[in-house]
């Protein structure tokens, strides 16, 4: 390979952002077609592109000559209700909009690698991608689509992002179960170690040390049923069954999900126990369902995110919208029902 070639495949959006003055997300908008660039920035842009002859990846080539108009959304799975909420909300937004929806189902063990293929398979004008593990390297990869891309779940400067601290969120459960006199908490998580699980095992642990209580990794528990990342009825079940196996058994028990506080629930029933009377349950994200049969959970509000998501990707594919990345931290609200109350 000539070495030119070399030096053009090393070439990132960073350097020409860099070597042009401006920020990276002017040079996505440049590379996007916006219309929110002046022109002397443009030409700026455009004249580092050129010396540093910078090369866009292959999906760029092809959403360029597209003339449909086509939104993406990646999740982690279209099966859970956790993700059915987010879909709920951008198909909501665009009941009224001239534009079709494509759907990827991202693996959970190989997320990125699935995106790529999907894109490579077909191009689109714009990508919401929820639960996409960022780091500088898929950045890059998204910010040179020359599409607009809303990341849901995660944030990165330059992309625009509505994503959650799990730690506060997490927290507030526990809080809850603590200020109705629970001492001995359980917690339901999953066996895989990566961020969200682990900051809200570290919200858990703020919570109780916040109130004197020791932290015992023994009441922190996964079921072994792996499916959906661990989030699922059958782990919540098969977690809560090792907390009732318990010789000191524990009277207040959080869930990292709702999905998995039902399943808990099933197996208390099953022992012959009754929520809220022998145990209290708290789970988290605060689907649908929850609503229905009175399990009290920390709210995400994924349908409101999917909206809002919506709403800026149609500003953004219309040249609208604020010109810097929106990057909003979206705040967790505990909606106390029946499943928990004062410890007896």
């Amino acid at each position: 390979m000539p070495q030119n070639e070399k030096d053009q495949d090393k070439t990132t959006i960073y350097d020409v952002a860099e070597h042009a003055g401006v920020a990276i997300s002017t040079v996505s908008r440049v590379l996007n077609n916006s219309q929110d660039v002046s022109d002397a920035t443009r030409d700026k842009v455009m004249k580092a592109i050129r010396k540093l002859q910078f090369r866009p990846n292959r999906t760029a080539k092809s959403l360029a000559q597209r003339a449909t108009r086509t939104i993406a959304v990646a999740v982690p799975t279209f099966t859970t209700p956790f993700h059915n909420e987010l879909l709920k909300g951008v198909r909501d937004r665009l009941d009224d909009a001239d534009l079709d929806l494509l759907l990827c189902d991202l693996d959970w063990e190989a997320p990125k690698a699935t995106l790529l293929n999907f894109l490579e398979r077909g191009a689109m004008d714009g990508l919401i991608v929820a639960g996409l593990p960022i780091n500088e390297e898929t950045a890059e990869d998204l910010l040179t689509l020359g599409a607009p891309v809303i990341l849901i779940g995660n944030e990165w400067p330059s992309i625009d992002s509505f994503y959650w601290d799990e730690e506060p969120g997490a927290r507030m459960a526990v809080d809850h179960l603590i200020e109705n006199g629970h001492r001995r908490i359980g917690m339901i998580t999953t066996p895989h170690d990566n961020r969200l699980r682990n900051a809200r095992v570290d919200g858990y642990r703020q919570a109780l040390e916040a109130a004197d209580i020791n932290f015992d990794d023994h009441l922190v528990v996964q079921g072994q049923t792996r499916k959906h990342d661990g989030f699922s009825e059958e782990s919540g079940y098969e977690a809560m069954t090792e907390l009732l196996d318990l010789e000191d058994s524990v009277t207040g028990v959080f869930a990292s999900s709702d999905v998995q506080a039902i399943g808990a629930w099933q197996a208390i029933r099953e022992a012959d126990c009754e929520v809220p009377d022998d145990y209290s349950l708290v789970g988290y994200d605060d689907i649908k369902v929850s609503r229905f049969i009175g399990l009290t959970s920390v709210a995400q509000n994924m349908h409101y995110v999917g909206e809002e998501a919506t709403d800026l990707m149609l500003n953004r594919l219309n040249n609208a919208g604020p010109d810097d990345a929106v990057s909003e931290l979206m705040k967790p609200e505990l909606k106390a029902r029946k499943s928990s109350r004062p410890k007896r």
